[in-house]
């Protein structure tokens, strides 16, 4: 695959205690086998739909033991880009360190709490295939404060946003000059009251509602759907750790596109 545009979503790992716990987990629900990684990179995992790497299970950064995925976005110098997070009011949790000859790394947070992962590719250019079942499809961030994020994201990566104009929701989406890469949504009283801001990564599945059995009889959670939509049958889930993701069947769609409004 060519390398991932400046800001586009182009790896994603779930940081948990129970790394064998999650491999049976995810193994079941979206299918993926593992391969681990030389021991020099620790106890950390990667996952297969088919033959391409698509996502990676892995032990927690220290003082960051709650289990969650983390999506990163890709960057040509994670450097700079760490600078900016700072220059726009965001943290740098970890600092841009190179992995062997795979790329160089750093983890964040926006101004609202959402964490997310900053990857300037070196050999390991990211997700080896997406849109396919068990890969990534489309994530969004969920944050409590849309107006920071809103601010800080387009500050950080070369984004335009644009309003969903008829979604009955506060939703934009960020785009980069190849598209639209990520989309991002305000949380409401819906979302219960502790739960912080986070990104919501989706895989795409053959059958939402077959995997939403599989994962409820593996000890996960359904937080909601399974909703058909125009952009596929989706489900939010939990895993039995404690990470949220969603799974979606872009094949079965329904109902009109909603209209996004101008750039900005």
């Amino acid at each position: 695959m060519a390398a991932p545009t400046e800001g586009a979503p182009c790896w994603a790992d779930v940081m948990c205690g129970d790394v064998e716990g999650a491999k049976a987990f995810y193994g079941a629900v979206l299918g993926w086998t593992f391969r681990d990684m030389p021991t020099e990179f620790g106890d950390y995992t990667q996952a297969y739909a088919g033959d391409s790497a698509v996502a990676a299970v892995v032990p927690p950064a220290p003082g960051h033991e709650v289990a969650r995925w983390c999506l990163y976005l890709a960057s040509p110098d994670a450097a700079a880009t760490a600078e900016r997070v700072r220059e726009a009011g965001g943290e740098v949790l970890a600092e841009p360190m190179r992995v062997d000859g795979f790329g160089t790394m750093c983890l964040a947070r926006d101004p609202g709490g959402v964490v997310f992962g900053v990857w300037q590719p070196g050999s390991h250019e990211g997700f080896g295939a997406v849109g396919v079942p068990g890969a990534f499809c489309w994530a969004e961030v969920f944050t409590r404060d849309p107006a920071a994020a809103d601010a800080f994201f387009p500050a950080v990566f070369p984004y335009t946003t644009r309003r969903m104009e008829d979604a009955g929701m506060d939703f934009r989406v960020y785009d980069t000059k190849d598209g639209t890469v990520l989309g991002r949504m305000a949380m409401t009283d819906d979302f219960p009251p502790g739960m912080p801001s986070f990104v919501n990564v989706y895989f795409t599945v053959d059958d939402c509602d077959a995997a939403v059995s599989r994962a409820t009889e593996r000890g996960g959670t359904l937080r909601f759907g399974p909703m058909d939509s125009p952009f596929g049958r989706f489900a939010a889930l939990g895993d039995p750790q404690g990470a949220h993701f969603s799974v979606i069947d872009v094949t079965r769609t329904r109902g009109e596109t909603p209209t996004l409004g101008e750039v900005s």
